[in-house]
């Protein structure tokens, strides 16, 4: 295992919710990595770490194979990638999202 698939286990092991995103929390640099930060936040979330993928061109293509999926923003909970920003989005209007957050415990 390389140590960027090593980093990105561990990162999404270790910690409830882990967003890897363009930008920062406080400066999302793309729409849809900011969507994905407002779901989080309307769902609650207080235990979130963000990934900025923009600062590491290793980790940017690392975290699409890691998940075998091709767009960023990525979500993890509970070690367990659940999508982009579309099916947060989608989640998070059927109430599925904020179950999920509040059982990982990054909402308390």
């Amino acid at each position: 295992m390389s140590d960027v698939q090593e980093f990105l286990r561990d990162t999404v092991t270790q910690h409830p919710v882990v967003l890897f995103m363009k930008g920062t929390a406080q400066f999302p640099q793309c729409g849809f990595s900011g969507r994905a930060i407002q779901i989080l936040k309307g769902c609650g979330v207080k235990k979130l770490i963000t990934v900025n993928v923009l600062e590491d061109d290793e980790v940017r293509q690392g975290i699409k194979e890691f998940s075998n999926w091709p767009t960023i923003p990525q979500l993890y909970v509970s070690g367990e990638f659940i999508g982009g920003s579309d099916i947060m989005n989608e989640m998070n209007e059927s109430g599925e999202l904020k179950s999920l957050l509040d059982g990982s415990g990054a909402t308390a």
